[in-house]
């Protein structure tokens, strides 16, 4: 386990002055896991103080749970953040319709002042973007330029001007005709940016904005706003102690004046257990006891907000409170419900519905507030639903402690999601797999995970002790942390279920990196975490792509790259093939699965479809064509080093399975072809020191990553010198954050940094690599769920977060777990 516990010594005064100095000490994690389920139900925390931030889906959007506890009516926030509330200057699309003056085409220099004239501008109403069902004036080309005029009675009225602004891609903004703010980048919901309210006039004022396209989508919605004063002034925040993650909970500890919190979060993927690990509901245990010997009433509150089921906070819903059993349950869901209607990268899911619950038998109230009322009721102490239907509205729960002594007494609150539709497969609208038959209700499960509470807690705290323990074997402290926050992280990248044929689907997002469901060279790195705990779920990454080719749906003799935009897995959707690549990880992943389960009949059920990829292999993979890997952010590439060792080792995993079924022929066959390419492989690659990025330059190196499996696997292609040269010349490259991808740019992946330290020949030689991504785990500035892509000088992220991969942490593991060293 991660733990972090403050010097307790100090004066209050003295730890504000030194909590600059400490940052890097209390910062465990980039991002906080909290709930973690699917890519639709996943809330973090990005700073290393739980009440420092408003929670957040892993893609940025406010997902905001807030806690407050109150101890003899002192009421203190220790989770997230309030809502603020704003008064409308000037109204954003998402209050009112508005239209603005627009064009294409760029003007003249003078077009942010007040007197320019927008002769042969057009005019439309916002928002405007290119998604047809989501904006109202239609935006394709990569730049536009827009204005609004507005009026303003009363300046010296307002309290604290912010500009409320949603903008996909980079963006100026100007009032009056003086720049108030530009970045570069997208948002995911309306951001709230400072003004000087004395740059707004009484009477006529302008906001003129440039948008400009870089990647992706186009959107912009735009107001000012009025942030107004708490009319009971701001509350009290607990002071937080201690925070510990393990694989399945994260623990914070707070001091609230007399009062003592222990906080725990639990998502129970346990991967053994796929009821469980199905189940969509995680736990949030409440533990308060008083801290000087004395008595002191207690009571505290969650309020969950209704964006939790929504796209965009725009879109509105409807909630309601009712009893199931032993339970108070709120729900809340959109009106619309467009089940299975949109796929993209950067989506909330705006169908189904969130739960909140809480055993009534202990005093339990819940009521429905707008956000901004939530913290308001609950200091005074109303408790009527005010609001069933709106927007960003506040599912609100009091769980009354009564008084507290020194003796800590325990509460806890379940939150669960039901998508009713989780994916779409060929066509097939799939349930989640705990309701893979249509037959259970999510009040069903809340129930079920109410009377198992106490036997789930034990069950995960033994889990969190093991993966632990199991990591710092292989690989000590620093990669146990590693390891330890890539847990939850990498399965909740992913969804349960099963097909029309009754097989077992764990199918994918690729978060931040397209957003394509059941990508096979995201599967291929994140594979090391599911063949150490369930070698099943391993084959449920797999069987979809064979799906693919042997319906005829995919007509080529290599494996596809995806099967589409997540939720919908129709078919390839990334915009060309990546055929050694796909080929060979499909390969190496089913003779793993071999390997793992000890068994062949997975690798018998698609060897047809196998040997076709196999062929294709041999005729290409030696020295690859110019095309993709999985590193495609670098570009293109011809004659590989790296690819073509995928391809060698793919052959080579072939001849294995092929001798495990009795296929002594082929075996003996392929394991002469992969032997053969071996040596010229090293011919073509040899660079002295090291083995080049491509055959056809001897001055560029690359991470070869890919020879991992021949190791793990025990093929015994490589010479034991490859391995000795190549960990020699990595250990000369290495910067702050880990060694470069290669030879190319700074940037790294600290997946394959791993994979690679795994086969490093001495125990000095894998802490060496290891440790700078521990370094970059407590140091990076980017605070999103862990980032695999980043600079390896500045630690800062190049792209992608929140993604599957990191389950390849695991590598060391897996190649301890099957005697490889």
């Amino acid at each position: 386990m991660i733990k972090f516990n403050r010097l307790r010594g100090l004066s209050v005064l003295a730890c504000l002055f030194y909590t600059s100095q400490i940052q890097a000490q209390e910062r465990i994690a980039p991002a906080y896991p909290l709930i973690t389920h699917n890519p639709n139900f996943s809330i973090w925390s990005n700073t290393d103080q739980l009440n420092n931030s408003t929670t957040t889906h892993w893609t940025g959007a406010d997902h905001s749970l807030l806690g407050m506890i109150s101890v003899d009516g002192k009421v203190y926030r220790f989770l997230g953040k309030e809502v603020t509330k704003y008064k409308t200057i000037l109204a954003a699309a998402d209050e009112m319709p508005y239209e603005v003056s627009y064009t294409e085409t760029q003007p003249d220099a003078s077009w942010t002042s007040q007197d320019y004239k927008t002769t042969n501008w057009k005019s439309g109403p916002a928002p405007f973007g290119d998604d047809e069902k989501n904006v109202k004036t239609l935006w394709k080309s990569d730049n536009i330029w827009v204005r609004r005029n507005f009026t303003v009675k009363n300046v010296a009225g307002i309290n604290d001007l912010l500009l409320k602004l949603n903008h996909d891609d980079n963006v100026e903004v100007f009032l009056n005709g003086s720049k108030i703010y530009e970045t570069t980048g997208w948002t995911s919901n309306f951001k709230y940016l400072p003004v000087n309210k004395s740059m707004l006039k009484v009477g006529q004022n302008t906001i003129a904005i440039h948008l400009a396209n870089s990647a992706g989508g186009r959107y912009l919605d735009f107001g000012l706003v009025d942030k107004q004063k708490s009319a009971l002034g701001e509350n009290q925040v607990a002071q937080q102690t201690k925070v510990d993650i393990a694989a399945t909970q994260t623990t914070y500890e707070f001091t609230a004046g007399n009062i003592d919190l222990e906080l725990k979060f639990t998502s129970p993927l346990l991967l053994n257990d796929l009821k469980l690990l199905s189940r969509p509901v995680s736990y949030i245990t409440y533990g308060v006891k008083a801290n000087d010997g004395k008595q002191h009433a207690v009571k505290v509150f969650l309020g969950a907000s209704s964006d939790i089921a929504v796209y965009q906070p725009s879109q509105l819903v409807a909630a309601k409170r009712y009893d199931a059993g032993n339970l108070s349950v709120l729900k809340v869901g959109t009106k619309d419900q467009p089940v299975l209607e949109k796929g993209a990268d950067d989506m909330r899911i705006d169908w189904g519905y969130f739960y909140v619950a809480a055993q009534k038998n202990k005093g339990t109230i819940q009521y429905i507030t707008k956000g901004a009322d939530a913290v308001e009721t609950f200091k005074k102490g109303v408790t009527a639903s005010s609001a069933t239907e709106g927007k960003s509205l506040s599912l609100n729960t009091v769980i009354p402690f009564g008084t507290v002594g020194s003796n800590k007494v325990e509460r806890f609150v379940e939150l669960g999601y039901d998508e009713i539709y989780a994916v779409q497969y060929f066509n097939n609208n799939l349930r989640p797999w705990w309701n893979a038959a249509g037959n259970e209700t999510m009040e069903g499960q809340l129930i079920s995970a109410d009377n198992e509470y106490n036997a789930v807690m034990q069950r995960c705290g033994d889990f969190d002790k093991e993966v632990y323990a199991t990591a710092l074997k292989s690989g000590g402290e620093e990669y146990a942390h590693i390891c330890v926050l890539a847990y939850r992280q990498s399965i909740a990248a992913h969804t349960l279920v099963k097909s029309p044929d009754g097989e077992l689907l764990w199918l994918s997002k690729e978060n931040n990196s397209g957003g394509f469901i059941n990508t096979v060279d995201v599967t291929y790195p994140s594979a090391p975490l599911y063949l150490i705990y369930n070698p099943e779920l391993m084959q449920g990454m797999l069987t979809g792509i064979f799906h693919f080719s042997e319906t005829g749906k995919y007509p080529h003799p290599w494996a596809a790259h995806d099967l589409g935009t997540y939720p919908k897995a129709n078919g390839q959707t990334y915009g060309e093939p990546m055929p050694v690549e796909e080929s060979g990880n499909m390969i190496i992943l089913c003779a793993a699965i071999t390997k793992a389960q000890k068994n062949t009949d997975y690798a018998k059920k698609h060897w047809q479809t196998l040997t076709t990829w196999v062929d294709y292999l041999t005729k290409e993979g030696l020295d690859p064509k110019t095309q993709l890997c999985t590193d495609d952010f670098a570009g293109h590439l011809a004659r590989n080093a790296n690819l073509s060792v995928k391809a060698i080792v793919a052959i080579g995993c072939y001849a294995q399975m092929a001798e495990q079924l009795g296929e002594q022929e082929s075996a003996k066959k392929y394991r002469a072809i992969a032997e053969s390419m071996v040596p010229k492989w090293i011919e073509m690659a040899d660079a002295g020191d090291h083995y080049a990025l491509t055959f056809d330059n001897k001055n560029t190196w690359s991470q070869k990553y890919n020879l991992i499996w021949d190791k793990v696997l025990n093929l015994n292609l490589f010479p034991q010198k490859v391995y000795d040269t190549e960990t020699k010349y990595y250990l000369t490259k290495g910067n702050k954050f880990g060694i470069p991808l290669d030879s190319r740019k700074s940037y790294t992946k600290n997946d394959w940094i791993v994979w690679t330290a795994t086969f490093a020949p001495e125990k000095e030689q894998f802490e060496a690599l290891i440790k700078p991504l521990y370094i970059h785990a407590l140091e990076t500035p980017s605070r999103v769920p862990l980032n695999d892509f980043y600079d390896s000088e500045t630690g800062i992220r190049e792209n992608f977060k929140a993604r599957s991969v990191v389950g390849g942490f695991y590598m060391k593991v897996l190649a301890d777990k099957l005697h490889i060293n």
